[in-house]
């Protein structure tokens, strides 16, 4: 009788939810914001609207997330933006970037540094001269950067989601019940012969 009830105590013992977390973030992409919008698991929010809002709950603009749950907003105000996305199921995402970050994008208070040519040395060797780049090859770089970066930031994400403290602890809290468990059958055994 006592193994039944321990055995139906198990079956029932309440388990881990399998549940997944929202994971958004903003970021600056030029003279635009891009975002993403996904959960936990590796799945991306496709086709989603995504609401901008205004420190003062005004809204500010949509946009709606592509295939690959990413999304970008032109901002048209020096304001910290909110983004919110309505994922279903209780899933909502909510993600702000400072005004900082956002009148920097608009170049309202960015600093341009120039770089300066070294002197020329005085021992007669060669000097290194620094290329500029024009405003459509630093455009076309950040886009390669960005569309490469995607992957890793996705992969980051969900490696973070799935090896966090709570889960270690977790792992450790089984592993100590099972000896517990083990230690239990050993002395009743030990206390039958």
């Amino acid at each position: 009788m006592k193994q039944l009830f321990l055995v139906l105590s198990l079956m029932l013992a309440p388990l881990p939810a399998l549940a997944h977390k929202v994971i958004a973030g903003v970021f600056p992409a030029g003279n635009a914001i891009e975002g993403e919008l996904g959960f936990s698991n590796g799945d991306m929010a496709t086709d989603h609207e995504v609401i901008v809002y205004s420190p003062d709950g005004a809204e500010l603009g949509r946009t709606v997330t592509d295939a690959d749950g990413f999304f970008l907003y032109s901002p048209t105000k020096p304001v910290a933006h909110t983004f919110k996305a309505d994922l279903g199921a209780g899933h909502v995402a909510e993600i702000v970037m400072p005004a900082e970050e956002v009148a920097q994008i608009m170049g309202v208070a960015a600093e341009v540094v120039k770089m300066t040519a070294p002197a020329a040395p005085v021992d007669g060797s060669a000097t290194v001269t620094v290329a500029s780049l024009s405003d459509e090859e630093r455009a076309a770089i950040a886009k390669v950067v960005r569309d490469e970066t995607r992957p890793l930031r996705r992969e980051i994400a969900a490696y973070r989601e799935h090896n966090d403290l709570q889960s270690i602890l977790g792992g450790l809290g089984y592993i100590a019940g099972l000896f517990g468990l083990g230690f239990y059958f050993a002395a009743r055994n030990k206390m039958a012969a």
